[in-house]
């Protein structure tokens, strides 16, 4: 027993059993962050779930024992973040009737395929995504980092008219808010079970009408999240509906809003000023035309009205957040809404600041991911085309790394 003991620790010693969990990529083209330039035919070396070092292939000694992917051809960023889904679709509800490999393969079809490394879920079913949560802690399931704000708050008689189809046919229920004292309690009762934010609908669709959230109960709302360090998104279908969330002072805005007029300079400005960050969720607009049999004209008018809200928000300055409404629209390839970004106005480096830097930075995490650099999280995408000359290119993925772990390979 004491010999293995004396072997044990000269293996510690000699980095023996670190070098068992090394993991190196070779040969890439490396973007480290949106705004320095590429490393050429570069290599990264992670080891326990953090890189240990980053740079050119001459320049980087690869441990002899680590796992090696050749990445010639290649080309590596930061894990992507997706700001806007919904752990809503029939494969990951129920969580405990699910099998681990059905929610393999939900989560596979809308995150790790595409590259999430990390996705920030707006409207579920928290005490459900928490579970899916643990069993991608444990290692069970492979998945992204999942962040939520578990049940959404809408008014009393605000279900939304497409939600409550949804619910009744999933056997799941979403309370309404009755009270500002309601609301309170379940700001905190939700935060202290897990939630990382919280959600309002500032507008809710109803059967040929919009409820707009009264300001004074999207105000209270607001206050107890930020009391408690949580950001909140806000849904908008129309102006009344920005104002309101503007006003109450939410953090995100969870789409564009096509429903709505062209935003002005002044409104833009006060979007800026109140550094109020936005998901366009552009290929969503596509979605919903297509559900009212819209032409094909009238399809792209209603991708372009959000498109053009995106360019003057962007172009002033506001903090972009990729997002789609993956889990509410079953249209997982990302391509069109880099597509449309890119029509927007978006640079590559813009839009990759969208999917890295911008939401590190917004949600609290910049010190250890969004960017590829010694000490950082081994989050990270490996793309088998150059988004900074093709944009979609950051939909072609080969593999998806999370915290130094494969959990997305592409056959």
């Amino acid at each position: 027993m004491r010999i293995q003991i004396v072997l044990l620790l000269i293996l510690m010693c000699m980095g023996g059993l670190a070098s068992a969990s090394d993991l190196a990529l070779v040969g890439s083209k490396i973007y480290t962050s949106p705004t320095k330039p590429p490393i050429e035919n570069g290599s990264i070396v992670i080891r326990d779930g953090k890189i240990v070092a980053v740079g050119s292939k001459t320049a980087i000694k690869i441990p002899k024992k680590a796992d090696v992917i050749d990445c010639e051809g290649l080309v590596v960023t930061a894990g992507f973040w997706n700001s806007h889904v919904h752990i809503l679709p029939p494969g990951l509800l129920h969580a405990e009737k699910q099998s681990a490999q059905e929610i393999n393969s939900q989560l596979q079809q809308m995150f790790t395929k595409w590259g999430f490394t990390t996705v920030f879920d707006v409207a579920s079913i928290l005490q459900n995504t928490n579970l899916i949560r643990r069993r991608i802690k444990s290692g069970e399931v492979l998945g992204p980092r999942i962040l939520t704000v578990g049940e959404p708050f809408w008014v009393k008689n605000g279900t939304p008219i497409y939600v409550k189809r949804y619910l009744e046919e999933n056997h799941v229920s979403i309370p309404e808010v009755e009270s500002i004292a309601q609301a309170k309690e379940r700001v905190h009762q939700q935060i202290q079970n897990g939630a990382n934010g919280i959600k309002i609908f500032a507008n809710s669709i109803e059967q040929n009408t919009v409820l707009t959230m009264p300001l004074e109960l999207a105000q209270a709302i607001v206050t107890e999240a930020h009391a408690e360090h949580k950001p909140v998104f806000a849904h908008v279908t129309n102006d009344a509906g920005i104002v309101v969330a503007l006003k109450s002072g939410v953090d995100i805005l969870a789409h564009t809003a096509p429903n709505g007029t062209p935003w002005s300079p002044s409104l833009v400005q006060q979007m800026t000023s109140t550094h109020t960050a936005l998901t366009p969720t552009l290929t969503l607009w596509d979605e919903e035309a297509k559900k009212g049999n819209a032409s094909e004209e009238e399809t792209v008018r209603e991708i372009g009205r959000g498109a053009a809200q995106l360019k003057v928000f962007s172009q002033a300055g506001g903090q972009v957040l990729f997002g789609t409404d993956i889990g509410y629209i079953q249209h997982y390839d990302t391509s069109e809404e880099f597509t449309w970004m890119s029509r927007a106005g978006m640079s590559f480096p813009q839009i990759l600041a969208s999917l890295t830097t911008n939401p590190a930075q917004r949600f609290g995490y910049s010190a250890h991911s969004g960017r590829i650099a010694k000490g950082m999280d081994a989050d990270l995408v490996v793309l088998n085309g150059d988004p900074g000359s093709e944009i979609t290119a950051f939909s072609d993925v080969r593999y998806t790394i999370r915290a130094g772990k494969i959990i997305y390979s592409k056959k």
